[in-house]
């Protein structure tokens, strides 16, 4: 009932005289929603984390962004030190120090340590960063004083006082040294200043030590012996001269002439060549033993074969008979070291010698005597003298020091030097009509001279070369074999281009290291080699397939020959100082 009471009062109040509808305000009542009240701070939240990730930086460890960054924030600078160890904080690339990247600071050393060493003596240094109005740092009342010098830079004023000063405390000393006596115990001990008053000899003493007025005995004598052993190391112009050695030849055959007065090194006349069709040898059928030491190359005598040079590493060069007794015939001792190459001339009457004791020597082959002797001071690796029968008096020799030289023989000069290597020279090979001839070195290369002109007019250089330390030509004079030191034997035209056969491999053997020598037969069929094993390979030309090896030497086969008129009769030589002649 107080309800209706109340509710009745209200309404009498709405009819009074303001209750008319024009002149009551306009109610505006609350919006009223239809949804359920619904919590947003959660959505508050990860709005204002959204507006956060999109401000702060990007962290350099993290693989993956979740939103699209913008420009600032790729390129922001890192923020806050990084953990010295740390693999995140700075693009591996970029990192040059431990605690991350660290810039090269524009300035000298010596720079650096005249503003240092300014600073500590002046308390005053140019700041490197600062700007063009205040470019020092410290001091600056002193460096107005001081004029802004350095402690590198003496004023005129300072030097001239410091001279004075100098002069005066020199003119002291000089006045009072003779009546101080020093004690001689002090002036011997190397801890006091007497002994460093009476021992001041270095170069900023002041006073220099009078030239010493004659040598005595003793001094003399060192001298001369000095003079006269430097004179003998050197040569003429300077180089340096090769060891000398009396040179001296034994013959060990029966006699040097026979019965009809013909000399020991004839060609037996009924020798004829059987070898125009080569068989590759199976057995052993003579062994030469006479070198103390390891055998480092052999040569049969020129288109006949009877004899076989060789050059022991015991310094001695002997000849051996070949077709009737197989004996050493004669010994040439000349070299007093090692002798690495050896050459015959056209005829065989006379071959040439090379040795580690940096001489060439020039030998009859029947006599044993020395004709000349050659050297620049350097060790000749290799030596060859001109195939044409009238140049025969034209030595040329590849040395160590990357040289090939030219004598003439009759004269003794050098007429030419070859200069384009970059190693040691290894071989010398003649082709085209031996107009032209073909050198390879320790630098890798193979380079084509015109004889007589010191330009090279073929360079052959590849990335895959290795040093080839032997070279011969094919019978028919158009290919070259080399021995590649990757363990195969590559083969050059010698025609205009001398290009790769890259047909024409063969491989099989181990020769890496060693200079171990490659040959043909006589009519070209077959290529040989020795290898670092002591075994000497035969291939077939056409095929470049491996036809034979034999088991020729305990330790390196480093030479082998093919006999000039036989088919199939081989010489190999190696460092266990044999000679072996295989049939």
């Amino acid at each position: 009932m107080d309800l209706l009471q109340s509710y009745a009062e209200d309404k009498d109040d709405d009819l009074g005289p303001h209750s008319s509808p024009e002149s009551s305000p306009p109610r505006l009542l609350p919006s009223k929603s239809a949804a359920p009240k619904v919590d947003d701070t959660t959505l508050a939240l990860t709005v204002a984390q959204a507006n956060q990730t999109l401000a702060r930086p990007i962290d350099p460890s993290q693989h993956a962004v979740a939103f699209n960054p913008t420009y600032d924030q790729l390129w922001a600078p890192i923020y806050g030190p990084a953990h010295p160890y740390a693999k995140d904080g700075i693009a591996q690339g970029m990192r040059n120090h431990k605690l991350g990247f660290v810039e090269d600071a524009a300035i000298g050393s010596f720079l650096f340590d005249e503003q240092y060493n300014t600073f500590q003596k002046y308390g005053y240094a140019a700041d490197p960063s600062a700007s063009a109005g205040n470019e020092y740092v410290g001091d600056l009342d002193v460096l107005k004083q001081n004029d802004g010098i350095s402690v590198y830079n003496i004023r005129q004023q300072e030097q001239k006082r410091r001279r004075i000063e100098q002069k005066r405390e020199d003119e002291e000393q000089g006045a009072e040294a003779p009546s101080e006596e020093a004690d001689p115990a002090e002036a011997d001990n190397p801890a006091t200043d007497a002994w460093l008053m009476k021992n001041k000899t270095s170069p900023w003493a002041g006073k220099k030590e009078g030239l010493q007025a004659e040598l005595t005995e003793e001094q003399k004598k060192y001298a001369e012996e000095y003079a006269k052993k430097k004179g003998e190391e050197r040569g003429e112009g300077g180089r340096e001269k090769a060891e000398v050695v009396p040179d001296k030849s034994t013959f060990h055959g029966k006699e040097e002439k026979d019965y009809q007065g013909r000399s020991w090194i004839a060609p037996p006349k009924d020798a004829k060549a059987t070898n125009d069709h080569c068989y590759i040898p199976k057995r052993l059928v003579h062994t030469w033993s006479g070198h103390t030491k390891g055998v480092s190359a052999i040569r049969f005598f020129p288109k006949h074969g009877h004899l076989i040079l060789s050059a022991g590493m015991d310094t001695k060069v002997k000849i051996w008979d070949v077709f009737n007794s197989g004996k050493c015939m004669r010994t040439y001792m000349g070299h007093s070291k090692a002798v690495r190459d050896i050459s015959f001339c056209n005829d065989g009457t006379k071959f040439l010698t090379a040795g580690y004791d940096k001489n060439i020597k020039y030998w009859d082959t029947e006599t044993g005597k020395v004709i000349s002797t050659f050297s620049t001071g350097k060790i000749p690796y290799v030596v060859k003298l001109h195939p044409d029968d009238e140049k025969q008096n034209i030595l040329l020799a590849g040395m160590s020091d990357k040289k090939i030289v030219q004598w003439d023989m009759n004269t003794g000069q050098i007429t030419q030097e070859y200069d384009q290597h970059l190693g040691a020279v290894n071989t010398i090979t003649f082709v085209d009509d031996n107009r032209r001839f073909v050198t390879s070195s320790d630098d890798k290369s193979l380079r084509v001279w015109e004889f007589g002109i010191p330009v090279v007019i073929k360079y052959i250089s590849e990335p895959h070369m290795h040093s080839m330390p032997s070279i011969s030509l094919h019978p028919n004079t158009n290919w070259l074999a080399a021995q590649s030191l990757d363990n195969q034997i590559l083969i050059y035209s010698t025609r205009e281009r001398f290009q790769l056969n890259k047909k024409k491999r063969f491989a099989g053997h181990i020769v890496a290291g060693y200079a171990c020598q490659v040959n043909f037969s006589p009519d070209g069929r077959f290529v040989m080699s020795g290898d670092g094993e002591g075994r000497c390979w035969f291939w077939d030309w056409k095929s470049c397939k491996v036809f034979r090896t034999l088991k020729c030497h305990e330790g390196v086969c480093i030479g082998c020959e093919w006999h000039p008129l036989e088919q199939s009769k081989v010489a190999t030589c190696g460092w266990d100082g044999l000679i072996k002649y295989w049939d």
